[in-house]
C-alpha cells in the first residue's frame, strides 16, 4: 500500500477539484444521481444492521461500503467537491461560475437518484405500500422526524444544533475523500477513506445527501414531515454546515499548510542549486 505524501495529497486535491468542474451536465446529473442513490442504499445497509443487531455502531460500521463504491467509480458526492473544487479555484485551475455549477447540478442529480432509491426501495419492503410496520421502515420514519421537526421543537437553537452537526459531519466525509488520495492501491484506499466515513455516520452527525434520501423516503411512509419542515429544518441548514466546514476545515486547511511548504520547498531546491 504505496503512501503518498500531503504535499502530492493536496496538489491531486486541486487536479480532481479542476476535473470535476469541467465535467459537462449530463456527466454531473448521471454521477450525482448514482452517488445518491448508492447513499441511499449504505443507509437503509445501516438501519438494516441496527435493527438486526440492536448494535448501532454495527450499522455505522457497514455504511462506508457505499462511500467506497461512489469515490472508486468517479462519481459525483457535492460533499466531497466543497472541499476539492475550492482549492482548485484557489490554485487557479478553475473559477467560481464553473464550482457553482458543479455544485448546483450534482445536487440536483443527488435529488434525482435519493428519490429513485427511495421509490425502488419502498415498493420492495413493503411489498407495494402493503405492509409498513418493519422495524427498518419504522426506523426511517423516526429518523426522518427527528432530523426535521426534532430540530423544530428547539427553536431558533435547532438551527444551530444542525448547522454544527452538519460541520462536523463533513469535516469527517471530505476527509475521507482525500484519505483516498494517499495511497495507490485500492484496498489503501478503501481502509483510508473507511475511517472518517465510520466516523461520522456512528455519532449520528448530518449529511446533505443521506438526508436527500431518509426524510423523503420517512415522508413517504407516513413521517410527521412536511416538505417545508424538510428543507427549513434540515435540508438548506445541513447543506450550508456541510460547505463550511469542506471549505474551511479540510480544503483550505490542507492547502494554505501543505500547498505553500511544498511550493517553499521547491523554491528553496532551485535557489540552493544555483548559488
Amino acid at each position: 500500500m504505496a503512501f503518498v505524501k500531503p504535499g502530492a495529497v493536496v496538489d491531486a486535491m486541486i487536479d480532481s477539484g479542476a476535473e470535476k468542474a469541467s465535467l459537462s451536465i449530463k456527466d454531473l446529473l448521471i454521477r450525482g444521481a448514482l452517488a445518491g442513490a448508492f447513499l441511499g442504499f449504505g443507509t437503509t445497509l445501516a438501519f438494516t444492521t441496527e435493527t438486526q443487531t440492536s448494535i448501532g455502531m454495527l450499522g455505522a460500521l457497514v455504511f462506508p461500503a457505499c462511500f467506497v463504491l461512489v469515490v472508486l467509480l468517479g462519481l459525483e458526492l457535492v460533499t466531497g467537491s466543497f472541499a476539492l473544487i475550492p482549492v482548485a479555484v484557489m490554485a487557479k485551475k478553475t473559477t467560481n461560475k464553473a464550482m457553482l455549477n458543479n455544485w448546483f447540478w450534482v445536487i440536483v442529480g443527488h435529488l434525482i437518484g435519493a428519490a429513485l432509491y427511495a421509490i425502488l426501495y419502498l415498493i420492495g419492503s413493503t411489498n407495494f405500500f402493503q405492509t409498513m410496520d418493519t422495524p427498518v421502515l419504522q426506523k426511517i420514519v423516526a429518523v426522518a422526524e427527528s432530523k426535521t421537526i426534532g430540530y423544530a421543537s428547539l427553536g431558533s437553537i435547532g438551527f444551530v444544533v444542525v448547522f454544527v452537526k452538519a460541520m462536523l459531519c463533513n469535516w469527517m466525509v471530505t476527509l475521507g475523500a482525500i484519505m483516498a488520495m494517499t495511497s495507490t492501491s485500492t484496498i489503501g484506499k478503501i481502509v483510508a477513506m473507511w475511517l472518517p466515513i465510520f466516523i461520522f455516520f456512528a455519532q449520528g452527525f448530518e449529511h446533505a445527501v443521506v438526508n436527500m434520501f431518509v426524510i423523503p423516503a420517512g415522508m413517504m411512509l407516513g413521517a410527521d414531515v412536511t416538505f417545508s419542515d424538510w428543507w427549513i429544518w434540515n435540508q438548506i441548514p445541513v447543506l450550508i454546515g456541510n460547505l463550511v466546514s469542506g471549505f474551511l476545515f479540510t480544503g483550505v486547511a490542507l492547502y494554505m499548510t501543505h500547498h505553500k511548504r511544498e511550493k517553499s520547498a521547491a523554491i528553496k531546491m532551485v535557489h540552493t542549486k544555483t548559488s
